[in-house]
C-alpha cells in the first residue's frame, strides 16, 4: 500500500444508545475512529428508474488495517467525509492479510 495515497481524513461513526443527565436513553451517532484514507470511485453512477435518471453517489474508502478498524461492520457504522455521511454497504478485507481494509459506501439520505 502506498502511504502517500492516504491523503484524506475520514471519521467512522458508531450508532449506539446514550444516556442523558436525567436518565433518558436515545440513539445517537458518536465518533469511533478517525484515520487517513484513500478515496476512489467518488463519481458514482446513474441509472434509469421509472423513466427518471437516478444518481447513486458511491465511493470506496481504503485504510490501513488495525484492530479498531477491523471491528467495523456494515451495520451500526457510517463514514463522515468532508461533511457528508456515507453508509457502509460492503467491506473487503483483502484476503485477511491484515494490511488494508476497503469500504464500499453509498451517500446516506438524511
Amino acid at each position: 500500500m502506498d502511504i502517500a495515497m492516504l491523503n484524506e481524513k475520514v471519521t467512522f461513526q458508531k450508532n449506539g444508545v446514550v444516556t442523558d443527565r436525567i436518565g433518558n436513553h436515545t440513539n445517537a451517532w458518536t465518533d469511533y475512529y478517525t484515520c487517513s484514507a484513500t478515496i476512489s470511485g467518488e463519481n458514482g453512477r446513474e441509472e434509469q428508474d421509472a423513466g427518471q435518471t437516478v444518481e447513486h453517489p458511491d465511493m470506496s474508502v481504503t485504510i490501513r488495517w488495525c484492530r479498531k478498524a477491523a471491528a467495523i461492520t456494515e451495520d451500526g457504522y457510517r463514514i463522515l467525509f468532508h461533511g457528508q455521511l456515507y453508509d457502509i454497504i460492503g467491506i473487503d478485507h483483502f484476503s485477511y492479510k491484515k494490511k488494508a481494509l476497503k469500504f464500499r459506501c453509498r451517500k446516506a439520505d438524511r
